[in-house]
C-alpha cells in the first residue's frame, strides 16, 4: 500500500500501523536474506513507534500524513540510538550516536516508523551496492542482478514491500540509479532543498533523496524532510506549498525536450525504446515535445575529479587504519583524489558553474528535460562496472544523472516499462532549479497513464528458494 493507503486505512480504523509495521518486517524477515537491503533492522523499535502510532490515530491526535508509516534509512545518514557504518569497517559501531541528520529527525517527528539501516557501498562511493564489509545487495527482479547504487538498500527496500518510503542519498545519480533498475522512484531535489548535516566531502554534488513506488508517495515524503535545519548552512527555507498539491493539474501546454543521449550517450536499445515510448505518451497528455539535446559536453572528467577529492577526504580521517579492509576501487579513487592539484579542482568547480547557467538558459525555453534514467538495465550483481564499460570511471556507464548533481538540479527517475528480459527501465525528468514540484508533476502525469508501479517484484521467499522453488 501507499503511504496515501495507509493514511486513509488508519483515519477510518480499517488498518493499524502496529499491522503495517508487522508487514514491512515480514517482508524483510522472508527476503533480505537473499537481497541483502538492510544492515540493521530495529523490530522492538518499529512496533514501539507503531504503537504510539496507533494511539495517536485511535485519540484523534495524528501527527499528520507521515504518522505510522514504515520507513527505511540509509546508512550514510545519522539515526539517533543505532550505528552510521556508512558501509565500511573503519567506522566504530560504538558510537555514540545521539543525533539524527536532518531528514531522519523530520521523519522521526511526524511520527513514522522507522524499520532499519539500509545497505550502501562503502561511503556511498560508485553505483552499486556491495562491500567488503555488508556484502552485496541484490535485485528482487532478479538477484543475479546489481540494485544500482550507492542507495540500493533504500531501493529494495521499497521495491520488496519492507518499507513504504526510504531515505537515500544522491552524489551522481544515487537515488535515481538503482530507482531505475528497480523499478520505483527516486528524485534527486534542487541542491539544499533537504538539509544535511553532517557535510559530505563531495561538496556540492551531494544531495538527499526521497525514494518510494508512486510520484505522489515521493511528494509526500518530500513535504516532510524539506523543511530547514540550521545544521546545513547552505539549507533553502522551507518550502511555500505542499509538493502532493498539485500534482494532478496536468501536464497540456508544456514545453518538453526530449534528449535521447544528452549528445555523448548510447543506449541499449531495449532501453531507449521504452523511454522513448514513454515520450510520446508525454506528447499524447498535451505537452509539445521536442527531440533536442541540452548541447554540452560529457562533464566526466570534471565530475571525476571533485568525486575523487571528496574520496580522499573521506579516507584522510582513517589514514591510521588498517586500510587493506577497504574496498579496493575507494582506495584507488582516494589516491586519484589526493594527486589533483587545487587549480584543477577549481576548473571542475567552474565547469560546474559553466553548466548550471548553460541549463538555466535552456530551460528559459523548455519546462523540462527528458532522458533516459540509465542507458543500460541492471547488470550482474557484486561488479562495479557492466560488460563493455567505456572506462574504469564508474560514472562512465551512467552518463545522464551526475550532470545534475553539478548543476544542483531536480532530477526524478519514474518506472516507464520493462526490456523484453523483464528488467525495469527508467525515465529521467529534469526541471529548473526550485521547480521540483513540477517535476514530480510530469512524472505523476505520466505515472497515472502507465502505471508501471501496479509491477510487482516476482519475490520469493528464502525457504522456497531454500527447498529449490523455481
Amino acid at each position: 500500500m501507499s503511504a496515501a493507503e495507509l493514511v486513509r486505512a488508519y483515519r477510518r480504523r480499517e488498518l493499524s500501523p502496529v499491522e503495517a509495521a508487522k508487514a514491512a518486517l515480514d517482508a524483510i524477515a522472508a527476503h533480505d536474506g537473499e537481497l541483502n537491503a538492510f544492515v540493521l533492522v530495529d523490530p522492538p523499535a518499529a512496533l514501539r513507534a507503531a504503537a504510539e502510532s496507533e494511539a495517536r490515530w485511535m485519540s484523534g491526535t495524528q501527527l499528520g500524513p507521515a504518522d505510522g508509516v514504515p520507513v527505511a534509512v540509509k546508512d550514510l545518514l545519522l539515526t539517533r540510538g543505532w550505528p552510521t557504518l556508512r558501509g565500511s569497517l573503519l567506522v566504530d559501531a560504538a558510537g555514540p550516536w545521539h543525533d539524527d541528520s536532518p531528514s531522519v529527525a523530520r521523519l522521526r517527528e511526524a511520527g513514522a516508523v522507522l524499520v532499519g539501516k539500509t545497505t550502501t557501498p562503502e561511503f556511498g562511493w560508485k553505483g552499486v551496492t556491495d562491500s567488503p564489509g555488508f556484502g552485496v545487495t541484490r535485485n528482487p527482479w532478479d538477484p543475479a542482478l546489481t540494485s544500482g547504487g550507492s542507495s540500493g538498500g533504500s531501493a529494495v527496500a521499497v521495491a520488496a514491500g519492507m518499507a513504504t518510503w526510504a531515505m537515500g542519498t544522491d552524489g551522481g545519480g544515487s537515488v535515481r540509479l538503482p530507482a531505475a533498475f528497480t523499478g520505483t522512484v527516486g528524485l534527486k531535489p534542487t541542491g539544499g532543498l533537504i538539509p544535511m548535516y553532517p557535510q559530505g566531502n563531495n561538496g556540492l554534488l551531494s544531495h538527499r533523496g526521497p525514494m518510494a513506488r508512486t510520484v505522489a508517495d515521493v511528494a509526500g515524503m518530500l513535504d516532510v524532510v524539506a523543511a530547514y535545519d540550521p545544521r546545513d548552512p547552505a539549507a533553502l527555507p522551507p518550502p511555500s506549498a505542499s509538493f502532493v498539491d498539485g500534482l494532478d493539474a496536468g501536464i497540456s501546454g508544456l514545453t518538453i525536450a526530449y534528449s535521447r543521449t544528452l549528445g555523448y550517450g548510447r543506449n541499449d536499445p531495449a532501453v531507449e525504446a521504452a523511454v522513448t515510448k514513454a515520450v510520446e505518451v508525454l506528447a499524447d497528455l498535451g505537452a509539445k515535445v521536442e527531440e533536442v539535446d541540452p548541447g554540452f559536453a560529457d562533464p566526466i572528467e570534471a565530475f571525476q575529479l571533485l568525486w575523487c577529492a571528496g574520496a580522499a577526504k573521506t579516507l584522510d580521517r582513517y589514514r591510521d587504519a588498517d586500510l587493506s579492509r577497504v574496498d579496493p576501487g575507494l582506495l584507488r579513487a582516494g589516491e586519484s583524489g589526493r594527486a589533483a592539484s587545487v587549480p584543477a579542482y577549481l576548473d571542475a568547480l567552474a565547469v560546474c558553474t559553466d553548466l548550471g547557467i548553460r541549463m538555466a538558459r535552456f530551460h528559459e525555453r523548455y519546462d523540462a528535460l527528458v532522458t533516459p534514467a540509465t542507458p543500460i538495465t541492471a547488470f550482474a550483481a557484486g561488479r562495479d562496472q557492466p560488460d563493455g564499460s567505456p572506462s574504469e570511471v564508474w560514472a562512465s556507464w551512467t552518463p545522464y544523472t551526475y550532470p545534475f548533481n553539478m548543476t544542483r538540479q531536480p532530477a526524478l527517475s519514474v518506472p516507464c516499462g520493462f526490456t523484453g528480459d523483464g528488467l525495469p527501465v527508467g525515465l529521467q525528468i529534469v526541471t529548473a532549479r526550485h521547480q521540483d514540484a513540477l517535476a514530480l508533476r510530469i512524472g505523476h502525469a505520466y505515472e497515472q497513464c502507465a502505471r508501471w508501479t501496479d509491477a510487482v517484484p516476482p519475490l520469493r521467499t528464502t525457504n522456497e528458494l531454500e527447498g529449490g522453488a523455481q
